[in-house]
């Protein structure tokens, strides 16, 4: 039994997918919290697919991969809200046709241009082929975010709740509204070596809908996502060894499965209330 649990952690490409683990669920949890309340939760989706032709094209350009995909994400981002601000439809249309349109125009740039980059990597990720390097790119993003989400929770639960009301008190809300956008493009980024594209949308949505459904207050919401995302994320990668499948979808499946046990309770204690 003991070596059983154990035997993950001796091997290094292990070592390093429980590192990158450790490293890309608190940003996510945290940045899951404020997606929820805001009901933004497309707004990840939506970001998370439209990275891929700035990955592309910085590719090309012969740009660090990264830089691509940033500005890419929040320049989604930006046009989403511009086009919902500046036209009759609503935002979630808005996003619909801006993430459809970039993945896709991502999809046929890469079809159309000879790379060495592989697609399942940069949509499902590859956490058993990160690196060192891939790791420090990684905790130098994580951290900052991590850090200003903690410091400044109070203010952007504010914004997220009542912008009107933030904006009587005084705060920045613009510059809360766009470092809000810009902490989303970066974490996506933080974790594209990971879990990639595709399954970065449960990370930013899952852990803030969990705790959502047990905390009793935003403080404790935001606690509860983090411990749930790390301990998903551990169980996950150990799993997946021992079921020898991907460790990405294994972290996805078990943060559905927390979930669906979190809404049956939040059920039957309503009903037995």
């Amino acid at each position: 039994m003991i070596d059983a649990l154990v035997q993950p952690f001796q091997f290094p490409f292990m070592q390093n997918a429980f590192w990158i683990a450790l490293i890309v669920a608190p940003p996510a949890a945290l940045l899951s919290c404020f997606l929820v309340l805001k009901g933004w939760a497309l707004m990840g989706d939506a970001v998370s697919h439209a990275v891929l032709p700035g990955i592309v094209l910085a590719w090309l350009a012969g740009l660090p991969l990264l830089l691509g995909a940033f500005a890419a994400g929040l320049g989604a981002a930006l046009m989403t809200g511009w086009l919902a601000d500046n036209s009759r439809i609503k935002r979630d249309t808005a996003m619909g046709v801006v993430f459809s349109g970039m993945f896709a125009a991502g999809i046929v740039l890469f079809t159309a241009i000879p790379t060495e980059m592989h697609l399942d990597h940069i949509l499902f990720g590859n956490m058993l082929g990160v690196g060192r390097q891939d790791l420090l790119t990684s905790a130098a993003i994580a951290g900052p975010v991590t850090l200003i989400l903690a410091l400044k929770w109070r203010d952007l639960m504010l914004h997220a709740f009542d912008p009107a009301q933030a904006q009587v008190s005084g705060l920045p809300t613009r510059i809360l509204h766009y470092g809000l956008l810009a902490m989303l493009a970066l974490t996506i980024v933080a974790t594209l070596s990971s879990v990639g594209l595709i399954l970065a949308i449960g990370l930013l949505i899952a852990p803030g809908a969990i705790a959502f459904l047990l905390a009793r207050s935003f403080g404790a919401m935001l606690i509860l996502a983090t411990v749930i995302c790390l301990a998903a994320m551990i169980l996950g990668v150990w799993t997946s060894f021992h079921l020898d499948s991907a460790p990405a979808p294994t972290v996805i499946l078990i943060l559905t499965g927390m979930f669906l046990l979190a809404f049956l309770y939040r059920t039957i204690r309503a009903r037995t209330a």
